[in-house]
């Protein structure tokens, strides 16, 4: 009885040392991240506006897709502001330049615009790149009243795209085919943007007229983590 008593307890043992063994191993592991679900993902957004009619400046959200109220401006709660002319000019979310809106705060992000369309943007642009103040992407020299490369141009007389006629006067038409918009957001992260309309329900050049509702933002976009040298859909 004794033997079978000692022999119970050393395999008693045993097997309480290497519950103890796998226990401590299980508690060194470090847990596995899971990735956040709004990266490489294309997301499209239609008819955004700001919640306040005729506000000057508003502000977008890109991993909620929400609009971020004028009292959080100087946060990282918001990636990509629409101010300026027209409000149809963009710009980065940046706590370090004092010309930004979101001075004060820990933003860090950017903005550029490319000649190429949203399809053969592959690099992510180098940091040194984006600008970093306030209503600095908007109206391209083509158009009137351009200054530089833009994402879209302003067609006043209607003669530029449009037909010459009356209600293809006034007319803002996006350039998606040969611009795309990059965005360093508040967190470091790097979005890239095909800004399609200006118009309420109207995604094509064909339904832009001057009595077509505007500005209504219509644009898709893909986000990739900070450190990432190229963009990805998966």
């Amino acid at each position: 009885m004794n033997y079978l008593n000692s022999k119970t307890i050393k395999i008693f043992g045993l097997l309480m040392l290497m519950a103890g063994v796998l226990s401590s191993c299980k508690k060194d592991k470090e847990p596995e991240q899971e990735e956040p679900t709004h990266y490489y993902k294309l997301e499209r957004v239609e008819n955004f506006a700001p919640a306040v009619t005729g506000a000057k400046t508003f502000y977008f959200n890109f991993e909620t897709k929400k609009e971020v109220a004028e009292a959080q401006v100087k946060s990282t709660d918001w990636d990509l502001a629409f101010g300026g002319t027209m409000t149809c000019m963009l710009s980065g979310n940046n706590g370090a330049d004092e010309a930004n809106y979101g001075v004060g705060s820990a933003a860090k992000g950017g903005v550029l615009v490319l000649e190429k369309p949203f399809e053969e943007v592959n690099d992510v642009p180098s940091d040194a790149d984006f600008k970093t103040g306030k209503n600095l992407i908007g109206l391209d020299a083509e158009g009137v009243y351009g200054n530089g490369i833009g994402w879209c141009l302003y067609d006043s007389k209607g003669t530029i795209r449009g037909d010459g006629s009356t209600e293809k006067q006034h007319v803002i038409y996006a350039m998606p085919e040969k611009r795309t918009v990059i965005v360093r957001t508040a967190n470091g992260d790097y979005a890239k943007i095909k800004m399609i309309s200006g118009y309420k329900d109207a995604f094509t050049a064909d339904k832009w007229f001057q009595t077509t509702p505007h500005m209504f933002y219509t644009f898709e976009y893909v986000i990739v983590p900070k450190g990432s040298t190229k963009f990805q859909i998966k």
